[in-house]
């Protein structure tokens, strides 16, 4: 039997990967900085050094947290879409959310390939099409949640913020 909403625990893992998403992407930090000057043989300067790995470490945990998050999601469930929801948008919801899963993993792993394994293309990739991407999806996120509050008025915020279905 499906569950009618998220547990506290899937509610806490979802907010607070979505506050080190923004964080990550709002805040890149001196990370090209460093690499740059990695590879010209020069050293980066302490505050370099601690912003970089303020995103790197945090790229890390939404590693872990993703991770968490599907292993909660095999064992507890999640609940339905709404029958309000039409046919197509369960589809394209589920089409995003599959997306937003592969890409807190693909992004993650492409800047590790960048940073540590020097592949350039990962980091065109991670700072490139994959952000545009995750923005994208990000977005579209927020937008579908605002679509269910406002025009088809169902609970599927409710069930991520408050637990109520």
């Amino acid at each position: 039997m499906k569950p009618l909403a998220y547990s506290i625990a899937q509610r806490t893992l979802h907010w607070l990967t979505a506050l080190l998403i923004f964080f990550n992407l709002l805040f890149p930090g001196r990370i090209e900085r460093v690499t740059d000057q990695l590879a010209e043989g020069s050293v980066p300067a302490p505050q370099d050094w601690t912003s970089a790995n303020l995103h790197i470490y945090t790229g890390f945990a939404i590693i872990g947290l993703t991770v968490l998050r599907l292993i909660l999601r095999a064992v507890q469930g999640a609940p339905d879409s709404p029958a309000e929801e039409p046919a197509f948008f369960r589809l394209a919801s589920k089409v995003a959310h599959g997306l937003l899963y592969l890409l807190l993993f693909a992004m993650p792993v492409a800047g590790i390939a960048k940073f540590y394994l020097g592949v350039d293309f990962a980091g065109f990739l991670h700072a490139g099409p994959m952000k545009v991407a995750l923005w994208t999806l990000v977005i579209a996120h927020v937008c579908g949640v605002l679509v269910h509050k406002f025009y088809w008025k169902t609970n599927v915020l409710d069930r991520m913020t408050r637990g109520v279905n």
